[in-house]
Formats: structure tokens, C-alpha cells, sequence
């Protein structure tokens, strides 16, 4: 998923001495990244619409057909890996407003701030997200 693409050009967020995990100015800060990632996202697949609208051409060509069809079921594929983004920036949205954002899922201890940065819809701590994916390769053998 395209989680990383856009809330790289915030700043990194400096808590201060002593302030404590998930403060206030913390929920803010995660609150703008995943409000403007979200933004950024409906950006692209209103973009995405259009431009399908407007390159919509049928091809006499067989090949030339083909090589759009492909075209657009990848850009389809795309918006709707982007779509489920969404809507985990949603649902991410409702744990900081429920006040259990930043905490793990899985053993309810804290995510972190350098991890929940670089993947603002975390829900499980690294140890946690590490055992599921030992869990998934295995079950994939």
C-alpha cells in the first residue's frame, strides 16, 4: 500500500522534556498527517476519474486496446488499493478521537512515535507485527 508516499515532508515531531505519550500536541500532529495524506489520496483518484474520462478512446487496433485495457485495470487496481487506505486513515482517525491511538492492538503497549511516523495507521508495535508476519509466511508454506 501506498502508505509512505506524502506525510514524509513533515517534520519530525520533537516531543518536549517530560510531555507525556499521545499528548494532545501528539494527536494533533498524527491528526494533520493522516487528514492530509487522506486529502492527497482523493486527490489522486479524483484525478484518476477524470483522466480516464477524458482518455476514454476505443482503439481499432486489437493491441492497442489491449495495452489500454491493461493500462486502466492497473490505475483501477491502484485507486483501489488507495480506496482501503482511506479507509484505514478513517478508522485511524476514530482511534485518536476514542483516545486509544498510538497503543498496539495486540498487547496494548506503546507503538512509538518514530514507528507510528513512518506508518501513521499502525496498530500493532513492532514485536507484534513481527510475530504476524512470522504467523503468515509460515501459514503460507
Amino acid at each position: 500500500m501506498p502508505e509512505d508516499i506524502s506525510h514524509k515532508h513533515f517534520a519530525p515531531y520533537v516531543a518536549k522534556k517530560g510531555e507525556e505519550y499521545m499528548s494532545k500536541r501528539q494527536l494533533a500532529h498524527f491528526r494533520t498527517i493522516l487528514e492530509t495524506l487522506k486529502a492527497e489520496l482523493m486527490d489522486d483518484i479524483e484525478r484518476t476519474v477524470h483522466t480516464m474520462q477524458d482518455e476514454a478512446t476505443v482503439f481499432a487496433d486489437p493491441n492497442d486496446r489491449a495495452s489500454q485495457e491493461t493500462d486502466i485495470a492497473i490505475e483501477l487496481r491502484n485507486r483501489d488499493r488507495e480506496r482501503k487506505l482511506i479507509k484505514k486513515i478513517e478508522e485511524t482517525i476514530d482511534h485518536i478521537e476514542s483516545g486509544d491511538y498510538g497503543y498496539c492492538n495486540g498487547c496494548g503497549v506503546e507503538i512509538g512515535i518514530k514507528r507510528l511516523e513512518a506508518r501513521p495507521t499502525a496498530t500493532l508495535c513492532i514485536d507484534c507485527k513481527t510475530l504476524e508476519e512470522v504467523r503468515e509466511r509460515q501459514i503460507a508454506k
